[in-house]
């Protein structure tokens, strides 16, 4: 009975039936996918395996369908369920474990709500997606494979056999995919090395024979039987010999040995979760396993001597000791490489060149992962050993994007080889090669890109982007001048847009710009020059950017010098199409800019320049090495980073700075970290910070522009104002925002589109890239993608044609000169901004048939449109026009009417002429080609030359076709500067409406903030009315946010004093760190251009906000608490100016009292006296308090609270936290009541109650005995002095 339902591949379905589970078909549930948020879902039959669960135990999935408005279906680990209890449930509420503040998990939870209200079979009507999600099918390619490379040729008996098998019912397909997958973990009886063995014969094939794919197929061959493979395997066994009766149980337990698989989703539900991430954590599977009969427990490459950890060397044959050792090489000793067949020795070659990437080898139409890549590919990304003595593991072509970009996630350099010519054509190599050795005798491979994480260009073969943000490959180089200053030059770019940041400047010792540099411009990698960095840039390295990717290059082969980089970027012609005529050199203008004036050539570098240019140079070598050099730099899409601080010269007069245009706000790396305004300090998400709570733009490239203007507000009131105009504008016509934002939905992420195209486009790349030589079997596949990429930025681009025909009708009527600009055409008014696309649109849409194309995937340009496929044509034509008329002359010649053309290919237009009629005399010229009965054959050199030309013409029309895609894009792409304006002023319009958004609906009152000039003789102020902290609505204690007002440098009605610095005192967790935040955060908004959440907001521009808030320190960079609290306050005083807005929380608080008081002390005094700047300083050192409570230049502020029971015993006191802001000191911290809430034992608070009135009796009596030293020697002269003293001692 067993043997019959295995033998009819039920043997799967059956086990997953058996499984018990507690969800039943109509369930409601939340499911989650790792990496993706928790989503509503419906549990329903697999449409075609009739059962809700497959596998079973920990490793049991369940099959639901996602809750949308176009639903997607997939498989989720049981572990990853919860019952739906319906939207009210107080887990989807703030803080519970399904709270999203996404609109389309909110859409889902109401769909689901709805489905909550009908009956279980009524539920089960809403199960609507039959679609195979892309996994499934790839699960088919990737048994296919494994089953090839077994040698299990059960199912493929006959070519006939897998015709029909194509036709089998999908059901039948993903019994037998699993039927496949129990096979192979079964294993094998046969001596399990027969397949790495080829025979002599099969010598030029020998890494085929590997893998059991043959590399002669054709590529539409979906499943190859094992009769062609050219593996020597018995092409039908008989089933009795494979499943013995004792087997049974051993093919039992097969079952559970498979892999726990990545839940199968589909694209779409792909694209609706959120943050990609890697798929469930897969089981690796134990080498024994999946070894050969006896099952054996060490892979090949764990023999080998040389590649043991400790004894290997780099391709110079240097130790692991040795400084100048480079892990990214290997040495492979010769004799080892010669026992190799010739394909796995090729492999060798590829790896000892990169030993630190994970290489997919391609054979046939899988990637194949060999020796200690297979083994990684198995433990990361779930897949299956092959049979054999040595590690090795694969996957079809159609995964690698899926598969590529979870290694890339995960820190894995991937490198992706081609073969890059077919069998024929290497057949033909080795003839005219004369003498070859077998090694020749392999089809050429070649490494055609290696992706990292600071690389990816999200081609055509790779995955879409998972996140909107970002991701900044880093080069940075660091030198002292002469002076003993640091200078930095650096070269940053994110690979997916093309755009290069390169600059050069000078910091200080805390390496400030530099923290600011990788705060504002997160890199995912970093580069740097081996023993260059300095012992503080090594610590930034380790301690902020420790998650990040980091590698060392050589100096001089690797990183080069500043003359060696101008020199390979004008001898490797990047720039020749976008040639720079105006200089005369073809460099792009800021590159040129960082040469000497007096080489006009642009080969020698400026004098402050050298290290931009080095780092510039690391940036292009990691480029080249990745095979992406060619697509990046012939954009010429260059700008001169500047540090925002550079241009705040403290010089200047202050109105003058401001009413510049170019100043911003500086937010250093400190600062936005402690303001939370991009990331937040617990886990680092964006969850609770600033920039979440202001983000509703609707575009990858307005997120992106909003994050870049959060780093740097604006300063000049002007500017800031004319942005505030635009937010009023907007906000003037909802109906009008509402169209707009709909429309901003749709639209791509053009800005990567774009570089895309321009990649596809590139002659350069056309040329000479390994790409342009690869074989790939989904060739069609790709070429629809590249279509559908096009055809949607097309689509793109027409949509922001009606959103600016949307607004343009409106815009005459706005304030706002920015906004104006955006939505006004160039065309029309010399001031717009938004080019004129709508002729390129039309061109563009009858060019070619677009619907034809996306089904074809190829692209048939209609005519005048290309002008080598229209003269090929036209070529054509001309001939076969002279062929008829040379037919006509020649029926003339010879009287005979029914003459005519015969023939296909190289033999067409043979004269075929009936016998009858040949008997007259014919023309010398005529030459008898083929004869058939009754009638003769025959042609002339007249023929022949006009065959000729025809053929020729037709060679070319279809050259012109397979390049008209490329050419097409390159056309396109000539218009980049329009199409990159298009999406600038799009992108600015989405911030604004952001802005906007958030301006119409807050949680209380918003008011536009009024920013003035700094008048010369007035201080700086900042004046904050019944404020409140953007990102909190609500207190921990789930009570309303109480607003406050913040006053600094005016008068305030509770206070006569214009004090440009308040100390803030108030009890623990009485709201003091959060009202300094507050202030923070608003004046960042404020200049953004942002209404703010408060009653009325008034303040002078602020040129840098300092912070000083919160302890943590540095383990990873070697510093204590103290040390940071320092760091951060010594750049305060370096750099603060007076229209600086300083926040200092608990200075002094990481070392002894005393010597905390006095820094705390000495700071006040400096940023009171001297810089004079905005600073709220909080303290709970009550003597600091007292020293400045009379002075002029410092004002003093608590946080309110009201004690009840205030008594000897610290456990009857009750203190209730006001959250107010108000006038004069607070007389103590109430650090017991802070103990008390901790649950500190009540007996240890009762001890340190004790301790507490000791130290106040000792420190009142210094006090008294220092005020009586004062009035005896006569500085103090108060008459109430007596009645002071009086009181003290009473106190005491």
């Amino acid at each position: 009975m067993e043997t019959a339902a295995w033998a009819t591949g039920r043997f799967a379905a059956v086990i997953s039936v058996s499984v018990s589970c507690e969800y039943s078909p109509g369930d409601l549930v939340w499911a989650k996918m790792e990496g993706y948020p928790w989503w509503p879902c419906l549990i329903y039959n697999h449409p075609t395996e009739r059962t809700i669960v497959r596998g079973k135990g920990k490793s049991a999935r369940v099959h639901v369908q996602f809750f949308d408005d176009s639903p997607t279906r997939g498989w989720i680990s049981v572990k990853y369920l919860k019952p739906y209890k319906g939207s009210s449930d107080g887990e989807t509420m703030k803080g519970g474990l399904f709270y999203s503040t996404k609109p389309e998990i909110k859409r889902a939870m109401v769909l689901a709500d709805d489905a909550m209200t009908k009956d279980k079979t009524k539920r089960l009507e809403l199960a609507v997606c039959n679609e195979p999600s892309d996994t499934e099918e790839e699960e088919e390619e990737m048994e296919e494979m494994s089953e090839n490379a077994s040698g299990n040729s059960e199912d493929c008996n006959s070519e006939e056999d897998v015709k029909s098998n194509k036709r089998v019912m999908s059901s039948e397909r993903a019994v037998k995919a699993k039927r496949r997958r129990v096979l192979d973990s079964d294993s094998d009886h046969d001596g399990s090395d027969v397949e790495f063995k080829p025979d002599g014969k099969e010598a030029a094939s020998s890494e085929e024979a590997s893998s059991g794919v043959d590399e002669n197929e054709s590529s539409d061959t979906e499943t190859e039987s094992v009769a062609e493979s050219p593996i020597k395997v018995p092409s039908k066994r008989k089933r009795g010999e494979v499943k013995k009766p004792a087997k049974r149980s051993s093919l039992g337990n097969g079952c559970s040995e498979t892999p726990k698989r990545a839940a199968t989703v589909s694209s779409e539900a792909k694209s609706k979760l959120t943050s990609f991430a890697a798929p469930e954590s897969f089981e690796s599977q134990a080498n024994a396993g999946s070894g050969s009969t006896g099952g054996f427990s060490v892979w090949e490459h764990e023999k080998l001597d040389w590649l043991q950890e400790g004894k290997r060397r780099d391709a110079h044959r240097r130790r692991q000791g040795d400084p100048d050792y480079d892990p990214c090489t290997l040495y492979v000793p010769e004799d080892y490489l010669n026992k190799c067949t010739p394909g796995v020795r090729r492999w060798w070659q590829l790896k000892s060149q990169n030993f630190d990437a994970v290489i997919c080898y391609k054979v046939g139409k899988f990637y194949e992962l060999y020796h200690m890549d297979a083994v990684t590919g198995v433990n990361e990304l779930g897949l299956i050993f092959m049979k054999g003595t040595w590690a090795h593991s694969g996957f079809p072509e159609t995964a690698f994007g899926r598969f590529s970009d979870v290694l890339v996630q995960k820190g894995y350099k991937v490198a992706r080889v081609e073969q890059t010519e077919t069998p024929e054509m290497m057949e033909a190599r080795c003839k005219s090669g004369g003498h070859s050795s077998r090694f020749d005798k392999v089809v050429r491979r070649e490494i055609c890109r290696i992706i990292t994480k600071g690389t990816q260009t999200y081609s055509v073969m790779d995955c879409d982007p998972s996140e909107n943000h970002s991701k900044f490959l880093l080069c940075v180089k660091e030198k002292e001048d002469s002076a003993g200053t640091r200078v930095y030059g650096v070269c940053f770019v994110d690979t997916s847009m093309g755009k290069f940041h390169v600059g050069q400047f000078p910091d200080d010792r805390h390496c400030s710009r530099f923290r600011t540099l990788v705060a504002h411009y997160t890199p995912v990698q970093v580069l740097f020059e081996k023993g260059n960095l300095s012992v503080d840039t090594q610590k930034i390295l380790k301690g902020s950017l420790v998650s990040c990717i980091q590698e060392g290059l050589t100096s001089g082969s690797q990183f080069w010098n500043a003359s060696k980089t101008l020199k390979v970027l004008l001898e490797e012609g990047y720039f020749k199409e976008k040639q720079n005529s105006e200089n005369g050199c073809s460099l792009p203008s800021v590159i040129k800019s960082l040469t000497s004036e007096s080489d006009s050539l642009g080969l020698t570098p400026g004098e402050n320049s050298e290290l931009a240019l080095s780092a510039l140079g690391g940036c292009v070598f990691y480029l080249k090495k990745c095979l992406i050099d060619q697509e990046l730099l012939s954009q010429a899409n260059f700008e001169e980073y500047v540090p925002v601080d550079i241009t705040t010269a403290k010089t200047m007069s202050s109105s003058s700075l401001f009413a510049r245009t170019g100043q911003r706000m500086v937010l250093d790396g400190v600062t936005l970290m402690n303001l939370e305004v991009l990331q937040n300090g617990t886990n680092g998400t964006i969850e609770g910070t600033l920039l979440e709570r202001i983000d509703s733009c609707c575009t990858p490239f307005g997120k992106r522009l909003l994050k870049q203007w959060l780093c740097a507000p604006l300063c000049n009131p002007k500017s800031i104002n004319d942005r505030l105009d635009a937010v009023e504008d907007l906000l003037a016509v909802p109906d009008k925002m509402s169209e707009v934002s709909e429309c901003l939905k749709k639209l791509p992420d053009l800005e990567r589109l774009l570089s895309k195209i321009h990649s596809i486009g590139s002659p350069l790349k056309s040329q000479n890239h390994p790409d342009s030589r690869a074989i790939f079997y989904e060739e069609l596949k790709y070429s629809k993608k590249k279509i559908a990429d096009f055809l949607s930025a097309l689509e793109g681009f027409k949509v922001m044609n009606e959103i600016v025909d949307l607004m343009e009708e409106v815009a005459s009527d706005f304030k706002s000169k920015v906004l104006k600009q955006l939505l006004t055409r160039k065309a029309k008014n010399p001031n717009g901004r938004f080019p004129d696309l709508s002729a390129e649109l039309t061109r563009w849409d009858t060019a070619f048939d677009h619907n034809q194309a996306r089904k074809t995937g190829v692209i048939t340009p209609k005519a005048g449109f290309d002008p080598d496929y229209d003269g090929a044509l036209h070529n054509i034509k001309a001939v076969e026009e002279d062929l008829q008329k040379y037919l006509d002359k020649q029926r003339k010649l010879l009287g005979c009417k029914s003459m005519q053309y015969w023939g296909t290919g190289k033999n067409r237009y043979q004269m075929e002429i009936p016998e009858s009629a040949i008997s007259r005399n014919l023309p010398q010229e005529y030459e008898l080609r083929s004869s058939r009965k009754g009638y003769k054959r025959y042609w002339t050199k007249e023929i022949e030359k006009m065959l000729a030309a025809m053929v020729n013409a037709e060679e070319r029309r279809d050259a012109a076709l397979k390049d008209c895609m490329r050419r097409l894009f390159y056309n396109f792409d000539k218009n980049s500067k329009d199409w990159q304006t298009a999406v600038e002023c799009i992108a600015v319009l989405d911030v604004l409406m952001s802005l906007a958004h958030y301006s119409q609906g807050g949680d209380g009152p918003l008011c536009r903030p009024v920013i003035l000039l700094p008048m010369d003789n007035a201080p700086p102020f900042l004046e904050l009315r019944n404020s409140r902290h953007p990102c909190i609505t609500k207190t921990f204690f789930g009570d309303d946010f109480i607003p406050n007002d913040i006053v600094i440098g005016s008068k305030d009605e509770g206070s006569s004093s214009e004090a440009s610095c308040v100390l803030v005192t108030g009890p623990n967790m009485g709201g003091k760190s959060t009202l300094m935040r507050q202030a923070g955060l608003l004046v960042v908004m404020a200049q953004l251009g942002c209404y703010v959440p408060a009653e009325a907001c008034r303040l002078t521009p602020i040129d840098r906000v300092f912070t000083r808030l919160g302890a943590s320190d540095r383990i990873m960079a070697g510093e204590s608490t103290f040390f940071v609290e320092l760091s951060e306050t010594s750049s305060i005083l370096q750099h603060a100016t007076e229209h600086s807005l300083v926040l200092v929380d608990e200075l002094g608080r990481g070392t002894a009292t005393f010597d905390g008081t006095a820094i705390a002390s000495a700071v006040v005094k400096e940023l009171a006296e001297r810089i004079r700047c905005r600073t709220l300083f909080s303290t709970h050192y009550h003597s600091l308090v007292e020293d400045y409570s009379h002075c002029g230049a410092v004002r003093l502020g608590h946080m309110a609270c009201m004690v009840e029971n205030e008594s000897e015993d610290p456990s009857q006191e009750t203190i209730t936290f006001l959250y107010k802001f108000i006038e004069g000191a607070c007389p103590k911290s109430y650090g017991f009541n802070a103990a008390r809430l901790a649950d500190i034992p009540e007996e240890v608070i009762q001890q340190g109650h004790r301790k507490a009135k000791e130290f106040e009796k000792t420190t009142m009596s210094l006090r008294i005995f220092r005020y009586l030293c004062q009035v005896v020697d006569g500085a103090i002269s108060d008459e109430n002095a007596v009645r002071k003293l009086t009181e003290m001692i009473n106190r005491l």
